[in-house]
């Protein structure tokens, strides 16, 4: 996706027609464009940065198609269409991303939270309110390995009171960014965020009930096919496992053997063209009830066993 002079965006009157650049009107124009530059949700895509443009909620527009905004929001609009029609993702344009209902700040060195990712999310809290009625004596303990943005277990603690986190990430960047989203959430207090390579930051010995990951499971060959926005612009380390794509996620439940509670459930998101792969994986190294959860489009998404 990249701008070209006669691609700059309109700003006040259009010369030809003195058409006044309405808000509905920035819109089509913006669609059309990203359109062209290949976005697969141009409409979106316009939405959510005139509404960051214009400091307000997407909804908002609707009610707004027939205001022209002002010179200083299209200024910033015209900036963010520049620099998404050069491939930089919505999300960090506007520096936040909606992940099960929360804000979550984003930024270059976060993976940016999909909605394929709540089913793992809604299976593991699932999970734990089965749990609660048979632990009473303390809270239940959950690990998000590798947690980026920290996404999935701020969902889970903004989900379920009864929990204690434990999550662990190799970037210190992206730890920084996930301890600002549990702060602003009201989450932090249950959440534990410590730096290191899967459980490597856990102390010896500490088990978990649940435990949960969005690894790197994408092969090496399989990243060069990735859509330059999300090969360009997002952290390759959280993208990429290795030859196979299989690598961490094989650690992953070699380590979570060890650290996972009698009869404790452990989901691992992964690509569906790993699913048959990682299933025999943990049927090899004895993990009970392996199964793979299928996402909305009905693709192999998780995969779920128990100790």
């Amino acid at each position: 996706m990249e701008a070209s002079a006669k691609d700059t965006a309109p700003s006040g009157k259009d010369s030809s027609t003195t058409e006044t650049w309405t808000v509905l009107r920035l819109l089509e124009w913006t669609t059309d464009f990203f359109k062209r530059k290949g976005s697969s949700s141009p409409r979106l895509d316009a939405e959510v940065l005139l509404a960051h443009a214009r400091n307000c909620e997407r909804i908002e527009l609707y009610t707004a198609f027939n205001e022209e905004p002002t010179e200083e929001q299209r200024v910033a609009f015209r900036e963010m269409i520049r620099r998404r029609g050069e491939g930089v993702p919505v999300a960090q344009l506007v520096g936040h991303k909606e992940f099960y209902s929360l804000s979550l700040r984003v930024d270059e060195h976060t993976l940016i939270p999909r909605p394929e990712t709540e089913h793992l999310v809604i299976k593991a809290i699932d999970q734990i309110k089965d749990l609660h009625p048979s632990i009473h004596d303390r809270p239940i303990h959950v690990a998000d390995i590798g947690t980026g943005s920290g996404a999935i277990a701020i969902a889970i603690a903004s989900s379920v009171q009864f929990v204690e986190v434990f999550a662990t990430d190799l970037s210190s960047d992206a730890l920084e960014i996930a301890k600002w989203n549990a702060e602003k959430l009201g989450v932090a207090a249950r959440i534990k965020f410590s730096i290191g390579d899967l459980f490597e930051a856990i102390t010896e010995g500490v088990q978990f009930d649940v435990i949960c990951s969005n690894p790197p499971y994408v092969s090496e060959s399989e990243f060069e096919t990735l859509d330059p926005v999300v090969r360009n612009h997002e952290p390759k380390s959280a993208l990429v496992s290795g030859p196979t794509g299989t690598e961490t996620i094989k650690r992953l439940l070699e380590q979570a053997k060890d650290r996972l509670r009698e009869n404790g459930s452990i989901l691992i998101e992964l690509s569906p063209m790993i699913g048959g792969q990682c299933v025999q994986i943990a049927q090899d190294l004895e993990y009970r009830d392996v199964q793979l959860i299928k996402d909305l489009a009905g693709l192999n998404r998780v995969l779920a066993a128990r100790r």
